[in-house]
């Protein structure tokens, strides 16, 4: 059997730039950064003092408010923005097959906030104090539990976790089981709420994030010589994946389609990439190979760049190998710039700045990039200032703790 083709047919987010596709978009195409000090938490005693946060967002608009209770901050994210991209996919108003429906979600580490609070109360008071909900409300899987059950979804229902590349297995799971044919349809993305003292103070006993406390919105800078680590961020993203008949039958709007997905891992390092970039580059090769696609044929590429001082100039090695003498005319941006490093809803935000990026032929910047590495000459890595550009093919790269790599493309839609 042929496989399937699958396509977007609606988005969903709720990040550091905005409560909305469109906010989020619209900032991240001014260059506006989400970096700002920590509010959720005082972090006065921690190296690293700044994140990415969700400002002003309110749970009660999207669940009853005895059901916030009940659930971690990266659940209500997540709810937030499946509520979004149902509305806007026009799923809201359509009758789909539960039965051929599914919801696959990435989550890197879950419910960090109860988990903390409950310890808390546990030391504190004893046994007697821990919620009936602590572990339904904290649970990874509870995300996709909880938007399959709000929308009838009676599919495969699952999380992926993987680290920082959780959201994109999600994504390319749901793809190939649409592709398949095992699913017409499929509710993916991801989530993530780790801003906690745990959360923050784990990730700085690793040295791992910035430490530029004074500059907030400067920290996060892939490829400068001035980098210190990433910042860590939190959000939700939702993308609705359908197979191409399915959505045309129902009069939905395509925004683009997904045409390729590999994964596969460094076996290396705990938390370092490979010191040559071979697992990325050979991921990269293999998702476009998937596809049948060439490397001539690639538009955009957005890095996972999370402006590490050994992450950044490695990924950015293996582009420059696998794509050669062609990437004169590759633009290659990091998002993260911007928005923070989402963990493990970072590449379904990425999956989705590659498909509004498709739709506007309009290429994201790298912000805060005013010293570039030696090694970066030769690739437009889209400093300071977003353009306009024809993007017909858009590849995403994830990588995570462990050596996991995954990467997906995706293609302008013609039917």
């Amino acid at each position: 059997m042929r496989p399937r083709r699958v396509v977007v047919t609606g988005l969903g987010a709720v990040t550091p730039l905005g409560l909305s596709v469109n906010e989020t978009w619209d900032n991240m195409k001014r260059g506006v950064s989400g970096i700002s000090r920590i509010t959720r938490f005082d972090p006065s005693d921690f190296p690293s003092q700044i994140a990415g946060e969700v400002k002003g967002f309110d749970p009660v608009l999207f669940m009853e408010p005895k059901d916030v209770k009940k659930s971690d901050r990266f659940i209500h994210f997540g709810i937030a923005a499946a509520k979004e991209a149902f509305k806007s996919s026009g799923l809201d108003n359509f009758s789909y097959d539960p039965d051929r429906s599914g919801c696959i979600m990435g989550v890197g580490i879950g419910g960090l906030e109860m988990w903390e609070k409950y310890h808390k109360a546990l030391l504190e008071e004893g046994p007697k104090k821990i919620s009936p909900f602590l572990i339904p409300g904290m649970i990874s899987n509870l995300v996709s539990g909880q938007v399959a059950i709000k929308y009838n979804l009676k599919g495969p229902n699952y999380v992926t976790t993987s680290a920082c590349s959780s959201s994109a297995h999600a994504l390319g799971e749901a793809f190939r089981l649409i592709q398949q044919g095992l699913l017409d349809l499929c509710v993916t993305g991801g989530a993530e709420a780790a801003i906690t003292p745990l959360g923050v103070g784990g990730f700085s006993a690793l040295r791992a994030l910035s430490t530029r406390n004074d500059e907030p919105e400067k920290a996060s800078r892939p490829w400068d010589k001035n980098r210190d680590g990433f910042v860590i961020a939190e959000g939700g993203v939702v993308v609705i994946l359908e197979e191409l008949n399915h959505a045309l039958k129902r009069g939905a709007k395509v925004l683009a389609e997904v045409i390729g997905y590999s994964a596969n891992c460094d076996a290396f390092h705990v938390t370092a990439p490979s010191e040559g970039g071979e697992g990325a580059e050979t991921c990269m090769r293999m998702c476009l190979e998937s596809a049948q696609v060439g490397i001539e044929l690639v538009d955009y590429i957005n890095a996972h760049g999370t402006s590490t001082p050994i992450g950044d100039m490695i990924e950015l090695k293996a582009i420059k190998r696998l794509f050669g003498d062609t990437i004169s005319k590759l633009k290659v941006s990091s998002t993260k710039s911007m928005t923070g490093h989402l963990l493990g809803a970072a590449g379904a935000l990425e999956a989705l700045v590659c498909v509004l990026a498709i739709c506007d032929n309009f290429v994201p910047p790298t912000i805060n990039l005013e010293n570039p590495e030696d090694d970066c000459s030769g690739v437009d890595l889209v400093p300071n200032k977003g353009v306009d550009f024809e993007i017909n093919y858009a590849l995403t790269n994830s990588f995570g703790f462990g050596g996991t790599n995954v990467c997906l493309l995706f293609k302008k839609f013609v039917e």
